[in-house]
């Protein structure tokens, strides 16, 4: 697919990029360094990642119920009653600095869609948890793309 996508027109490289950052699990930590290596803008693979990450978070905000029951239901079918290691992770962030630290936090320690589930799960509101990980993807995706392009050139891999 890889090949596929850099022998593409420009536009389908960023939808490519927006795709891959709708794709739970896949964050702007690694969608945005990806477009970077492939010569794309560092801007617009920002806005891409960013906004693909954002429709997520804002799924996972609306549809919060319907998602737990069918997260509860696949976990039971495998035999999953114990927490994961990330969830673990993210309770502990959660107890020590509340929805801000874990939102701050996510990108880098859980992602930004497991943080907004588990951060909805905790207890919090759709609204302060949708807007604290709205600020924590800005953040974030300005962070990566800085760092992406300084690291990436800087390692004259760009």
């Amino acid at each position: 697919m890889l090949d596929w996508a850099q022998e593409a027109g420009v536009m389908w490289q960023y939808f490519v990029l927006f795709l891959f950052s709708i794709i739970p699990w896949v964050d702007v930590s690694l969608v945005v360094p990806l477009g970077v290596i492939w010569g794309l803008h560092p801007i617009a693979v920002g806005m891409a990642a960013f906004v693909g990450n954002l429709i997520l978070i804002l799924l996972l905000g609306f549809f919060f119920k319907q998602f737990t029951g069918w997260r509860t239901e696949r976990r039971l079918k495998k035999g999953k009653t114990e927490p994961t290691k990330r969830e673990t992770r993210s309770k502990r962030i959660w107890d020590k600095y509340g929805v801000p630290g874990l939102a701050v936090l996510a990108p880098i320690l859980v992602g930004t869609d497991i943080a907004a589930v588990l951060a909805l799960t905790f207890g919090s509101s759709k609204v302060r948890v949708i807007s604290w990980m709205t600020v924590s993807l800005a953040v974030w995706t300005i962070v990566f793309a800085i760092g992406s392009v300084y690291g990436f050139s800087f390692a004259n891999l760009i």
